[in-house]
């Protein structure tokens, strides 16, 4: 019997969790592909681009709100529980609060797993992935990223600026910079400009301007009334190499066992792979393989609540609390990793931190139930 009340007690944790997960994760995630459009839209990018940079953002929004849907989920379901009495069919077959304790636990190691493929594997392969369409896509839309009195420089090296732009995608007053190396430049002036497309090579038309050209310390100009800036050779100005967060597990911890063994890394072997990025190297570790720790700890929270009966008069408070509590160590778990440093020894202590609250929090359980009991 007592099987079975567990069975239907975790399909009530999790359905509600499941669902609540979901729901809130691609609400964010609409808010989110929205701005993203945005972006794409003034880098000029293919649509194609924006569908599959949005959809490998999602599973990051599932982790990020993983741990506070988690929480809400078993402190609301417990609050209903208790309200309706619900829990009184666990006591009255012969459950002890201390099993009921015990079960949730082994349930939450289960889900801090789960967290751990997540923020380990999939989401360091998503975003890598979602960063590679990036890297190797081109500006597609050269007409759209030019935005009026501002000066855009989406594409690598050069600036363009337009004080004006009609309906038919006609440019006035141009200014366009051209960085050739670190000593050579070109600048141009057009007073009218408008894109257009020849043999497939994107070519901005200009005209009535001039070309002003520093070469070697020698300055040239010319005019003219009509002049193609063509711009295929170029690119954009997104990030080319993989961030820290993009880098697998396994080449953070390789590149982790090359620093503390002092050999010489190759850039080109493990990119970001460097003493100068090594508290990135074990934030991002911390974050992939112990911040999931905290998954027990504020999964067995909210059972602070069939500590009290709900007619107690504290119960109330007790809600509130319980629920305080919760929040807290859900800003606290995210809040450590600005302290993580590269010293191995304060790291080493940060990392024990949700053990210790999760063996106190867990002794106060047994503490309470013991004594009931025994009374």
């Amino acid at each position: 019997m007592k099987k079975i009340l567990f069975r239907k007690l975790l399909i009530d944790y999790f359905s509600f969790f499941l669902i609540a997960l979901l729901g809130s994760s691609i609400i964010v995630w609409v808010f989110q592909a929205v701005n993203f459009l945005d972006i794409m839209i003034e880098d000029g990018r293919d649509y194609t681009i924006y569908i599959n940079y949005s959809l490998l953002n999602f599973p990051k929004i599932l982790s990020r709100l993983y741990p506070f849907v988690l929480f809400f989920s078993i402190f609301h379901i417990t609050s209903k529980f208790e309200y309706n009495n619900e829990l009184l069919i666990l006591w009255n077959f012969g459950v002890n609060k201390i099993e009921l304790i015990n079960f949730i636990f082994r349930f939450s190691l289960i889900l801090m797993i789960v967290q751990i493929i997540f923020s380990s594997l999939i989401i360091p392969k998503t975003q890598d992935l979602a960063r590679s369409f990036l890297r190797s896509s081109t500006v597609n839309f050269f007409g759209n990223f030019i935005k009026p009195q501002r000066f855009n420089d989406t594409i690598k090296d050069v600036t363009i600026y337009s004080e004006r732009k009609d309906n038919e995608g006609n440019l006035f007053n141009l200014y366009l910079k051209k960085q050739i190396d670190q000593n050579n430049f070109q600048i141009t002036y057009a007073k009218k400009g408008i894109f257009k497309e020849f043999n497939n090579t994107p070519v901005l038309v200009l005209f009535d301007g001039a070309t002003i050209t520093g070469k070697n310390d020698k300055i040239t100009n010319f005019s003219f009334s009509k002049s193609d800036f063509p711009l295929n050779n170029f690119n954009s100005n997104s990030i080319t190499y993989k961030k820290t967060q993009e880098l697998s597990s396994i080449k953070l911890l390789k590149c982790l066992q090359l620093l503390n063994s002092k050999k010489k890394v190759s850039e080109k072997k493990i990119e970001n792979c460097s003493k100068e990025n090594l508290r990135n190297i074990y934030k991002e570790l911390y974050k992939r393989f112990l911040i999931p720790f905290y998954i027990p700890l504020l999964v067995l929270i909210p059972f602070l609540l069939i500590l009290s009966s709900k007619e107690s008069s504290n119960y109330s408070k007790l809600k509130i609390i319980t629920f305080l509590i919760g929040l807290f160590f859900i800003i606290f778990s995210e809040t450590t990793v600005k302290i993580i440093s590269i010293i191995y020894f304060k790291n080493l202590l940060i990392s024990l931190i949700p053990f210790l609250l999760l063996i106190f929090l867990y002794l106060l359980f047994f503490k309470k139930t013991h004594f009931k009991h025994s009374n």
